[in-house]
């Protein structure tokens, strides 16, 4: 232990202003005759000047005993984390956890710790899964705590463990995942023992279950620079324990060996998608539509007889991978179908610098993306990778071009909500028919004709709908 040198009592100071309930409820603790300490990644955050609203603290309390503490004086309690020591409350905005010191021992074979309280400090410290995630503050006599070099590492921007690597992952595998999303997180360096021991232990990864692993791993496609996660994963075999469609691009050469492999072009794909964000933050449905959408070029690659390789219809069988991959890790059903419908559509723009496309598939372009759209002229950007400067530059105005086109058309029709020009009700009128499948197939029929044609007047609309009907023997 030591007092806190200027530049960590900085670090505090600004904690303090985000948090002035920190000292105030060290106290509560040790009136009490507990200690209370900021650990963790808040320690972390505040000394690298990112500290948000969520505060972690450990203590020698019972839960029993810190909800006595805080009864009465948070604005809300929750114990939803009871089970493992943890008590969760909210006092001014803030949202606090305090967990009582913690000695886990796991069993090696499932993900679920044993919980047993520690003693001391330095026993929780060591049980962390990273260094710059072992240090400690006091609250309220400010005492940092930093038993295994955290502070230097951060100021080196390396990941360590406190413990061996081999023992920290032996102990919970999940944490070989969490060093791949510090380092795209933090953009920091992992340490070579710790690499060393992901790729040496990577199979015990199958040791924790797939809602975890999918948790942690939105969160590195999220982070500020998640191709460095990317990276990692697959150089030492961790994808393949759970996206093993990312390694396998590795082998597969581009139609236009624009690049050395299918993997570096997804990866800068990733990273283009990520520049054309915008200031709403991560989004994690474009940037794993970036990342999966050539994932069928293995299982459709083809060699013609002048020697060039094609992946035709990759689009397609790359949707139905995606499906069947987030599908394993668990994804909610609508952010799967989103990423899969942009898997599917990512390829639908080339062509149209060819002047191929009327207007008619410009309304199907836009019905298809649906919500989607916006997300899909950001992929479709994004894809274009060429390092052809020429081509790169039609490609962008060829979907200018697209894009233009769209405004126009959108401001002639309602693009986003193309409907047919009768609606069911007055289907069922001129028809004579009732409520049942006619009705739904007359419907269908006419929202064809109007992508095909455009807005229809009522006479132009009531006499194709009769032509249909007849056709189809609905009419005599």
């Amino acid at each position: 232990m030591s007092v806190l040198n200027a530049a960590q009592q900085k670090a505090v100071a600004e904690l303090l202003r985000v948090s002035p309930v920190a000292d105030e409820l060290g106290r509560r603790f040790g009136v009490a005759g507990h200690e209370l300490h900021l650990v963790g990644g808040s320690v972390r955050d505040a000394l690298l000047g990112r500290l948000g609203d969520d505060l972690d603290f450990c203590t020698d309390a019972r839960p029993e005993q810190t909800l006595a503490v805080v009864s009465g004086w948070a604005d809300a309690i929750w114990e939803t984390g009871r089970e493992f020591g943890t008590i969760g409350i909210q006092k001014n905005g803030l949202r606090i956890e305090i967990t009582t010191f913690r000695a886990e021992a796991y069993d090696g074979v499932t993900r679920n710790p044993t919980v047993s309280y520690g003693k001391t400090l330095l026993e929780d410290l060591s049980r962390r899964d990273f260094t710059i995630n072992a240090m400690a503050v006091s609250v309220p006599g400010h005492v940092f705590t930093d038993p295994f070099g955290g502070l230097q590492d951060l100021s080196d921007q390396l990941i360590r463990t406190p413990a061996a690597p081999s023992l920290s992952f032996g102990d919970d595998p999940l944490r070989m995942l969490r060093a791949a999303r510090f380092a795209a997180k933090l953009q920091f360096k992992v340490d070579e023992s710790v690499v060393s021991a992901m790729r040496d232990m990577a199979t015990d990864l199958g040791r924790i279950t797939a809602e975890r692993i999918r948790d942690e791993f939105t969160k590195l496609l999220s982070a500020v620079d998640p191709v460095t996660g990317l990276r990692l994963l697959v150089d030492t075999s961790l994808a393949d324990q759970f996206i093993p469609e990312i390694s396998g691009l590795k082998l597969e050469i581009d139609e236009h060996a624009q690049h050395k492999d299918v993997y570096e072009h997804t990866l800068i794909v990733v990273q283009n998608a990520i520049r054309l964000e915008g200031d709403s933050g991560p989004d994690f449905v474009l940037r794993m539509s970036a990342l999966m959408h050539d994932v069928g070029k293995p299982a459709t690659k083809a060699v013609g007889r002048d020697g060039r390789v094609s992946f035709h219809h990759h689009e397609v069988v790359g949707a139905r991978l995606t499906k069947q991959r987030m599908k394993a890790m668990k994804y909610p059903k609508d952010v799967t179908a989103e990423v899969v419908e942009l898997v599917a559509l990512h390829l639908r723009f080339y062509g149209y610098g060819r002047g191929e496309w009327t207007d008619s598939a410009v309304r199907r372009y836009v019905t298809d993306a649906g919500p989607l759209l916006l997300r899909l002229h950001k992929l479709t950007r994004s894809d274009v990778t060429t390092r052809n400067k020429r081509k790169a530059a039609q490609l962008a105005a060829d979907y200018d071009a697209l894009e233009d086109r769209i405004d126009r058309i959108a401001a002639e029709e309602d693009l986003a909500r193309v409907r047919p020009d009768l609606d069911g009700n007055a289907i069922m009128e001129l028809l004579g028919v009732a409520p049942g499948p006619v009705v739904g197939e007359a419907w269908r029929y006419l929202k064809e004709l109007r992508l095909d044609r455009g807005p229809l007047n009522r006479d132009e609309a009531e006499a194709e709908l009769f032509k249909w009907a007849r056709d189809n023997g609905h009419l005599s």
